[in-house]
């Protein structure tokens, strides 16, 4: 076993200490804790206590203690750019949490500096690419059972009224930049294809702030497959996140507990269906009107999604930079997010209020 990555964690609030803490502590033989850094003192002393390591309030302090390794930040979306590239600057790895940037110019420059020979190693905390329903419904697709498949939804409904600094534009708020990064990536990758167009609209409805709380964006891509998403901290049913697919030979429901398949028996040969310019008989169905003129054998298949297993993302990541593995978020990936949130930002100049 090669030796642990020591690590240092930088803002310990609701993704630093709520979430990424527990999943180091699965971890415990690959990552050590030297050191952690907060502007709040109370977040300071609690790490302190469990890691035994110094804490500081200085975040350029801080990247002074020689023994850090990589440096997992998460701190406010509008100062991802510049902590990393301090980081960067001290000779640390980096763990950035998303959206890596606020901008696709930024990201540009970003990686521009990392994840080349004799720089420090760049990752995004992109961990949502292990998520159970995604990795369900990317296999089924790939599969083929489907057939083509020409439509996709995805959405991920809740409703918040927020009033936080995610709300909040001058520091990188908005679903956009919030969820924006997981959900466009499950799309990127279920599309298939680089992006032929990009269509949406931006909509504040129930949270606070300056920022959209609603969303939604359509993919077409290069081989005509449509990718529809919707993010929407305003939508009282539906809630959760759920996924449907249409091919050409079955259709998919999926969400985080089920699924549902049915498609057409794979050893079933598909035949072209001929149309006919007469006029049909005057029975519904007995000539074939509104039936079909293909006899289908379906099959129908249904079962729990298997349990979501993000922190997996921590071993990989690990292997990549212990052992020089791939690592499935890659630059291009990331690229591809910051991108579609930049194009989606311009074509929403002025954000759609239910109230103006």
């Amino acid at each position: 076993m090669a030796e642990k990555i020591k690590l240092a964690i930088v803002g310990l609030g609701r993704i630093g200490w709520g979430m990424v803490v527990g999943e180091l502590g699965l971890y415990e033989d690959k990552y050590e804790v030297v050191a952690v850094c907060d502007l709040i003192e109370d977040r300071r002393n609690k790490a302190k206590d469990k890691y035994g390591c110094p804490a500081y309030e200085e975040y350029a302090e801080m990247l002074k203690q020689e023994n850090i390794e990589m440096v997992y930040i998460a701190t406010r979306s509008c100062d991802h750019y510049a902590h990393a590239m301090m980081a960067c600057a001290a000779g640390k790895h980096v763990l950035l949490e998303k959206p890596a940037t606020i901008s696709y110019e930024q990201a540009l420059d970003l990686f521009s500096h990392f994840n080349k020979e004799g720089t420090p190693r760049l990752f995004i905390h992109q961990q949502r690419r292990w998520e159970a329903a995604f990795l369900k419904v990317k296999e089924v697709i790939d599969s083929g059972i489907l057939g083509e498949v020409y439509e996709v939804n995805i959405e991920e409904n809740g409703y918040q009224n927020r009033d936080d600094w995610q709300t909040l534009s001058r520091f990188g708020g908005g679903q956009l930049l919030n969820w924006g990064p997981h959900i466009i990536d499950h799309s990127l990758q279920l599309l298939g294809t680089p992006t032929a167009d990009i269509q949406s609209y931006l909509h504040c409805i129930a949270a606070g702030g300056d920022c959209e709380d609603h969303l939604r964006i359509r993919f077409i891509g290069d081989n005509n497959r449509v990718v529809n998403m919707s993010i929407s901290g305003a939508t009282a049913l539906n809630k959760g996140r759920s996924y449907v697919i249409y091919g050409q030979r079955g259709a998919m429901t999926c969400t985080h507990s089920k699924y549902k398949l049915c498609y057409i028996n794979p050893e079933q040969e598909w035949k072209t269906v001929v149309s006919s310019p007469e006029t049909p008989g005057a029975a519904f169905g007995a000539s074939g009107t509104y039936e079909s003129a293909f006899k289908p054998e379906w099959i129908e298949e249904e079962g729990d999604t298997p349990e979501t297993i993000l922190h997996l993302f921590w071993p990989e990541m690990y292997e990549s930079l212990r052992e020089g593995k791939p690592f499935r978020v890659t630059d291009n990936d990331v690229l591809a997010i910051m991108r579609t949130i930049s194009t989606v930002k311009a074509q929403n100049k002025k954000i759609m209020r239910v109230n103006d």
